[in-house]
């Protein structure tokens, strides 16, 4: 118990920059909302893993799952506080299915501590690399690539509204996976955490947390041995693969600590939920003695729903689980000698899953990965300017990093007569190595799935090691830092002689070779048996998987950020502006397009303003890859799908009418326009026909409203007065002046987008917006 303070300490030294109320809050709502209601649920559906420990790290994971569903439904009937029912669900199933005391026993104490060794260790790395890779204010927080701002739209997009569409090229459905913004959009409605706080850093660092931790206790259900649980930590920390070499790049960086996973929520959200489906799988494909048909039957429903969430986060994550499952149910089948029904359920279910997922969420949007092998490696050896001849040094070197962990499987001692997970984590693993280097995209999304085989290496590695008896652990210990060293002194050589692509294997042909040599003076030294030279063997190689992920944490501990602001000096606090005086259907229109303002060569990958202002934007950027180089040929990435629309937007901050104004608000139902005059200058007329509402930096807001009816102050007919009296002179009626607009300020007034914007009086008009849900 000493040591479980460690989770929440880890927790805010972590989240150290924010304040205190903000990391207390979500932890609160985990806890109270997700954890405590997930755990009954799983506990109830699936009898238990056997260490309430485990349980209680599943049954979190699977709370968040029934949250990405239920949080939509709610959405639908306009409920988004549909959270908080998990608390009352989960207490009136206990109440009206009563079960029998489960079995359990108890997680040794130093078990615990490894793992939370592990948890202190993430926390740290979190501090020193996670929180720094994406700004959230300052002048940095200007300059991000076109993937935070992405997901910032979309979690704002699923806060305010369901079915989502696209916000920042508003009318078109949204066809992509949704459901890990889902939990950040719930999280923001009750807790009122900002939603770029949420988006950026505290919901990663929970996942990470998660990952760690449903790691060690998957690897606890797979081995049956509480060991499993600090190795399985700590290889999810520490281990990786060889990705982090000269000359290579940090996009094959496949763990939960590299850069693809803190910026992209699905993906990092999809690793949570696959681990609690990998151990419902265990316990289904695993025959546990004088289990019943309700016992299976709520064994099916957990699956269910952790396939259905899946099913809606990642495209990458089924088709690799599917492929093991598959494989382990033709095992199953061909050793019982009759058809494993089990496995064919489950199959069917993630087919079903799939297809409603193609069908009602992409809307039959076909993916733009395509069949095309090698083509990986040749986009790494091009971006490092390399020819065709190094293709096959990179690749080899590549692959072999990705199947290092599979060496774990050599170690592996099943607890149960024909268990199948080990086919099911192999050729899961192998078929997550084959899509990558078969398959490719533009956007490299094909990485993906080798980033979705890591949890199945580190399990694979994770039940070798924990399947060692204890004498063992002292040569395995010894054997792994024979492997660390190994590699880092292939590292450090390879910069200094190898200036060349021709010697890119030349850093990981030293590790193997000091690798092969300290295998062989250990195994001498210690004379012992095949199995001695096994674990031996494995340890090492396992080692080596260590240091390049910490090599390239270090080396990549930078924010991937452009060299120029691709948001709009004063531009966050203009949108933020929007979102305290509008509706959360109110309509934005602006001038800006471009990832960088006015670039010859233009990314349509703008996307800030959707995110910060929560607000959908008529048109702003409409590309979809992640990609940042300003070097397409055409000049502009691609053609937006509606021209008459986007004339038309363009037209209101080039040359405005009345009438162009007008159609924009009534057709299109715009009532903002953000104006960016980095792309354009304010024209004369844009004062005259609409209303200054808001200032800073270089943008400008602007707020539409109807037009005066044609006779708004008609002349007053005069009345008869008595004989005698002066005559008095008819006079028209003139509305009283109104007050006079905020003056853009000069140039020794204006703020730095560092400070606090001025804040201008409101005008006494009154605020058009269209009703909604009102924002935290």
């Amino acid at each position: 118990m000493a040591s479980l303070p460690v989770v929440p300490l880890a927790w805010f030294v972590a989240l150290q920059e924010h304040p205190f109320w903000m990391p207390g809050a979500y932890l609160g709502y985990l806890l109270v909302v997700i954890a405590v209601p997930g755990t009954m649920f799983w506990r109830r559906l699936t009898g238990g893993t056997g260490w309430f420990a485990a349980d209680a790290v599943l049954g979190t994971a699977f709370g968040l799952a029934i949250e990405a569903l239920l949080y939509p439904i709610g959405m639908f009937f306009d409920m988004p506080f549909a959270a908080l029912l998990m608390p009352a669900l989960a207490f009136g199933m206990v109440r009206a299915f009563p079960q029998r005391k489960l079995s359990e026993r108890p997680t040794p104490w130093w078990a615990t501590a490894g793992a939370m060794v592990a948890v202190g260790v993430a926390a740290a790395w979190f501090v020193r690399v996670g929180s720094r890779l994406i700004p959230l204010s300052g002048p940095s927080a200007l300059r991000p690539n076109s993937d935070a701002p992405h997901n910032l739209a979309l979690a704002a997009e699923l806060t305010h509204h369901f079915p989502p569409k696209v916000p920042y090229a508003d009318g078109k459905w949204m066809t992509s996976h949704w459901a890990a913004y889902d939990h950040i959009a719930s999280s923001h409605w009750i807790t009122t955490i900002p939603l770029d706080v949420l988006t950026h850093r505290i919901v990663p660092f929970a996942w990470i947390l998660l990952t760690v931790l449903g790691a060690a206790a998957v690897g606890m259900l797979l081995t049956g041995r509480a060991v499993a649980a600090p190795i399985a930590a700590g290889l999810t920390v520490f281990a990786g693969d060889l990705a982090a070499w000269p000359m290579s790049d940090r996009v094959f960086a496949d763990g939960p600590f590299s850069l693809g996973q803190l910026t992209n929520p699905p993906q990092a959200f999809s690793t949570v939920l696959l681990l609690p489906l990998i151990a419902v799988t265990a316990l289904l494909l695993r025959r546990k003695p004088g289990q019943t048909r309700a016992q299976l039957f709520g064994l099916f429903v957990a699956a269910g729903v952790l396939i259905a969430a899946l099913a809606l986060t990642k495209a990458t994550t089924l088709p690799v689980y599917a492929i093991g499952l598959a494989a382990a149910w033709v095992y199953v089948t061909v050793r019982a000698g009759r058809l494993n029904l089990r496995g064919l359920v489950l199959g069917v279910g993630v087919a079903a899953a799939y297809a409603l997922t193609f069908f009602l969420v992409l809307r039959g949007a076909l993916s733009s990965v395509l069949f095309d092998p090698g083509a990986t490696f040749k986009h790494l050896a091009d971006r490092m300017g390399g020819g065709g001849s190094a293709v096959a040094v990179i690749a080899a070197v590549v692959v072999l990093g990705w199947l290092m962990p599979a060496v774990g499987a050599l170690l592996i001692r099943r607890r149960l007569p024909g268990d199948p997970m080990v086919v099911f984590l192999l050729v899961g693993f192998l078929a997550a190595v084959a899509a990558g280097s078969l398959l490719y995209d533009d956007g490299q999304a094909q990485l993906f799935f080798v980033r979705t085989g890591f949890m199945y290496g580190v399990l694979l590695a994770t039940w070798g090691l924990g399947s060692l008896a204890r004498p063992q652990y002292y040569v395995a210990a010894v054997a792994l830092l024979i492997g660390v060293a190994a590699i880092y002194w292939g590292r450090y050589r390879s910069p200094d002689s190898c200036t060349t692509l021709s010697c890119f294997g030349q850093g990981l042909a030293v590790a193997l070779v000091i690798a092969v040599l300290g295998i062989g003076v250990l195994g001498l030294i210690l004379r012992g048996s095949r199995r001695t030279w096994a674990v031996i063997a494995v340890a090492v190689l396992l080692g080596t998987t260590v240091s390049p992920t910490a090599a390239s944490l270090r080396k990549f501990a930078t924010p991937a950020l452009t060299d120029y602001e691709s948001i709009a000096p004063g531009g966050i606090e203009a949108a933020r502006f929007i979102r305290r005086n509008s509706g959360s259907d109110d309509l934005i229109a602006t001038n800006l397009h471009c990832h960088r303002a006015r670039a010859s060569h233009c990314l349509t990958g703008s996307y800030w303003i959707a995110g910060y202002a929560e607000r959908r934007v008529l048109v702003q950027g409409w590309a979809y890859k992640a990609r940042v180089d300003d070097s397409y040929p055409d000049g502009v990435q691609s053609r937006y799908w509606s021209t008459e629309k986007l004339r038309l937007n363009d037209e209101a901050f080039t040359n405005p009418t009345r009438d162009v104004l007008e159609t924009l608000r009534t057709r299109y139902g715009v009532q903002w326009l953000l104006l960016d005059e980095r792309v354009s200058t304010p024209p004369k007329d844009l004062d005259r026909l609409t209303e200054l509402r808001f200032q800073f930096g270089t943008v400008r807001v602007y707020q539409l409203y109807p037009p005066p009816p044609p006779n708004a102050f008609p002349t007053q007919t005069p009345t008869p007065t008595p004989m005698g009296s002066p005559t008095q002179t008819p006079s028209t009626q003139t509305p009283a002046p109104s007050q006079s607009l905020p003056t853009r300020p000069s140039p020794s007034q204006v703020l730095t987008p560092t400070l606090t914007p001025p804040t201008f009086r409101t005008l006494p008009t009154q605020i058009t917006t269209t009703p909604g849900l009102p924002s935290p």
